[in-house]
């Protein structure tokens, strides 16, 4: 009885958190419905794919549930250290283009295959044309307005 009871509050605690988080927007594939296309979070973090600029493709086997939709991983050692701490892995403005809101074009979802790091910090990008932009301009200045935009977004959710 213990057991369930304490199951039970672990449920509703999760259900609560999802609610709490159901304001933030986040980039979901079209087809899958899974936040950045589907990649694995946590792989954009290894220094293989920083070498490579390559990443790798989740697996709806190894699902975790962050901010009301599904993030998919390449292995249970991915998915249980983004359970762990999410924040630590999740890209800034949970996957949508850094480019478009530094531009003020809203919300632009992102595949997840474009992406790089700012002052260690994860941002994705609809093209590689946004990439290019922060890689070769001024990526502070855009990553403020990117902040900015990000915010007024969030508070307009609220």
């Amino acid at each position: 009885m213990k057991t369930l009871l304490i199951r039970c509050a672990a449920l509703l605690l999760a259900a609560l958190a999802t609610m709490v988080h159901a304001a933030e927007p986040v980039s979901t594939g079209w087809m899958s419905g899974a936040a950045i296309g589907g990649k694995d979070a946590v792989s954009y973090h290894s220094p293989e794919a920083k070498a490579s600029h390559q990443v790798v493709e989740g697996s709806s086997t190894f699902t975790v549930q962050y901010l009301g939709v599904p993030w998919r991983f390449a292995s249970k050692a991915s998915a249980d250290k983004f359970a762990a701490n999410p924040a630590a892995y999740a890209p800034q403005y949970n996957g949508h283009c850094s480019n478009g809101l530094s531009l003020g074009e809203g919300l632009i979802p992102t595949s997840g295959s474009v992406w790089e790091f700012f002052d260690n910090k994860l941002h994705l990008f609809y093209a590689e044309r946004g990439r290019q932009r922060w890689l070769n301009g001024d990526w502070k200045a855009y990553r403020q307005q990117a902040d900015k935009a990000w915010q007024e977004i969030l508070a307009a959710k609220r």
